[in-house]
């Protein structure tokens, strides 16, 4: 299987919602740019800000779709298309209810679990054909609680371990880049000793 050229955080733009569990997306890429010395421009062909990073002796392209969330596959399908990279070359960095935070999941394929800018994704693309890094927000208990959970800030004890889970993906993110995706995920997916 080819490795990845693309990854995507993605999130709501703006300053409101920096820190929010959605944006977890974003936190990802941000972290992994930060680590790599790469810098976040705007981008208007591609509705995002995107910056090239060197991962496993790959260049691979950084996108923020620049578009709310539920219109965050207008970004990516430009992305994929001015970049000419195939979708099974690229990873979706989201926000994920199902999983607690601490935790983040790399996944091929599947459907997008009420996750809204996995929804238009699907929706731009025709199918669900790429790589989704599923980082964990936890669940507030109550569906009529999601939103208001999504959109607001986890508390510092979620923030740490959100962010703990980042730093552990983007330590198998090599591998990931490099096409070993089994390794990848072996290693991710195993609780540490």
């Amino acid at each position: 299987m080819t490795g990845l050229r693309l990854i995507v955080g993605l999130g709501n733009p703006g300053p409101e919602h920096l820190r929010t569990r959605h944006n977890a997306g974003f936190w990802f890429v941000d972290a992994l740019a930060e680590k790599l010395g790469g810098r976040f421009g705007l981008e208007s062909k591609l509705f995002g800000e995107t910056c090239k990073v060197e991962i496993a002796d790959q260049s691979v392209w950084l996108l923020k779709p620049a578009t709310f969330m539920n219109l965050s596959g207008k970004s990516v399908a430009a992305a994929l298309h001015y970049w000419k990279i195939e979708p099974e070359q690229a990873l979706l960095a989201h926000d994920e209810l199902d999983l607690s935070p601490g935790t983040a999941r790399l996944k091929f394929d599947g459907g997008h679990g009420g996750q809204n800018g996995l929804r238009d994704t699907m929706r731009l693309l025709g199918h669900g054909g790429f790589h989704r890094l599923r980082v964990g927000i936890g669940h507030p208990g109550h569906k009529d609680k999601v939103t208001g959970w999504v959109l607001g800030r986890p508390g510092k004890d979620d923030e740490a371990m959100i962010l703990r889970a980042i730093d552990d993906a983007i330590d198998v993110l090599p591998l990931a880049v490099a096409g070993d995706f089994s390794e990848a995920m072996k290693r991710l997916h195993t609780p540490k000793a």
